[in-house]
């Protein structure tokens, strides 16, 4: 398998998984078939929607290639037909999203740098590609974006991105370099869920009390 094709199967792995935290979350909130559906396919090509059209791919991926829109359908009727066993997974909907984010970081950076962009707006549209989506997803659902809630989540996918990029200018273009590059992201933010890291808040001071 060429590394182009290691590329795409990338993207479409990202695709599904992140289409069944896409349609967990739904389930959670017992939204019906469409908007599951919906959910499902928002989560999955949002933020590659938003890549594609940054780097001047029109129409984006997502909406034309039919096997994206494929794997969300399939990716729903998993999460609705085996919702017990995936619920039984701690965290489903944060276990998948973090592999998603891997995959999409590494993939949406790759496509940039394919496109002859520069080193930063690779990094860049790798973030948007791994976060988008969730960030979509959240927002319909009237929750937090995991990004402006202290979680360590662009971070890690920053640092897939910028692992992805930082073997395409040394020329590591191995096999395996993407793979390592996706573990990274995903790593990073399966240890922060699992210690409970997180980014450090600033308060502001408090004020001087004005009756003294």
């Amino acid at each position: 398998m060429n590394l182009h094709a290691i590329y795409v199967v990338l993207d479409l792995i990202g695709t599904f998984v992140f289409a069944i935290s896409g349609a967990v979350a739904a389930r959670q909130r017992r939204l019906d078939l469409f908007g599951i559906v919906s959910i499902a396919f928002m989560v999955a090509c949002g933020g590659g929607i938003v890549r594609d059209v940054c780097i001047g791919v029109i129409p984006p991926v997502g909406l034309s290639d039919w096997r994206y829109l494929a794997a969300s359908l399939i990716a729903s009727a998993v999460a609705i037909l085996g919702y017990a066993p995936v619920r039984r997974l701690r965290q489903p909907v944060l276990f998948f999203d973090a592999i998603g984010l891997g995959l999409f970081a590494v993939a949406g950076a790759q496509k940039a740098l394919s496109f002859g962009h520069s080193a930063e707006v690779a990094i860049v549209l790798g973030i948007v590609s791994a976060v988008g989506g969730g960030v979509m997803r959240d927002v319909l659902l009237s929750r937090v974006p995991a990004i402006l809630d202290r979680e360590i989540y662009a971070s890690a996918a920053l640092a897939g991105a910028g692992t992805q990029v930082l073997f395409s200018y040394a020329h590591w273009t191995q096999w395996w370099t993407p793979w390592f590059a996706t573990f990274i992201c995903v790593g990073i933010r399966l240890a922060s869920l699992y210690f409970g890291w997180r980014l450090p808040a600033f308060r502001a001071p408090r004020e001087c009390d004005s009756s003294r």
